[in-house]
């Protein structure tokens, strides 16, 4: 996903606040579920939830900068699965981040991922069995 920063995304060093990242990485997630039809691959009325998030900041991004934001999924468990991601100005990463990501049922407890999730993350990302 490509965008430029906002007024409203930078802090008192004119450079991009932490937390935003972290919206950053939350749309882009929800996108590349929904794109690559990881809804429907999970089964019925699934639920996605963030166990776990991490970033790492490698160089500042300012005001106005046009970013580059891209995601994969790299491993997977019995029931959840990590994301990678990082963010691009003019060609330099920036920032990455990572999170764990669990699927539930409807009653919060946890879901195997069936056979089709696996094979879209293993065909789509290169994604292995942790």
């Amino acid at each position: 996903m490509a965008d430029r920063v906002r007024f409203g995304e930078i802090d008192a060093l004119n450079h991009v606040n932490n937390v935003v990242y972290l919206r950053w990485y939350e749309t882009l997630r929800v996108t590349y579920l929904h794109d690559y039809g990881i809804y429907e691959h999970a089964g019925p009325e699934p639920k996605f939830v963030v166990k776990t998030v991490g970033l790492d900041y490698k160089a500042e991004v300012h005001r106005g900068a046009s970013y580059i934001n891209v995601a994969r999924t790299t491993q997977m468990r019995n029931t959840s699965f990590t994301m990678q991601y990082a963010t691009f100005v003019d060609g330099q990463i920036t920032t990455t981040g990572d999170a764990v990501i669990v699927l539930l049922n409807a009653d919060n407890s946890k879901r195997p991922l069936p056979d089709a999730l696996r094979q879209t993350f293993i065909t789509r990302d290169g994604a292995v069995q942790a």
